[in-house]
């Protein structure tokens, strides 16, 4: 019994680990200016996953931040500039 307490504690606390790390390498912590590679997108929302690949963010790419104005994010991939908000934002990791 006392096992299975503890397998569920350091379980919680190997998944915070993940997520936290999701959330330090988002694009909402890039520099205006410096291009990324983009690692991967990492949402639960197909639907913003698939909206992100129509963009052309996917692993691999290149990507800057032009701008950041309020919770508005220019980005610059493949030759073309966007304007995304911070939840689609934290979705690209690099």
């Amino acid at each position: 019994m006392e096992m299975a307490f503890v397998h569920k504690l350091f379980s919680r606390k190997t998944t915070a680990g993940k997520e936290q790390a999701f959330q330090e390498n988002n694009l909402t912590f890039a520099k205006r200016n410096e291009s990324y590679r983009i690692l991967g997108v990492h949402t639960k929302d197909q639907g913003m996953k698939d909206f992100l690949f129509t963009l052309g963010c996917y692993e691999g790419e290149e990507i800057t931040v032009i701008s950041i104005l309020s919770d508005n994010y220019i980005i610059h991939v493949k030759g073309a500039r966007y304007s995304i908000d911070k939840e689609l934002a934290r979705a690209i990791l690099i």
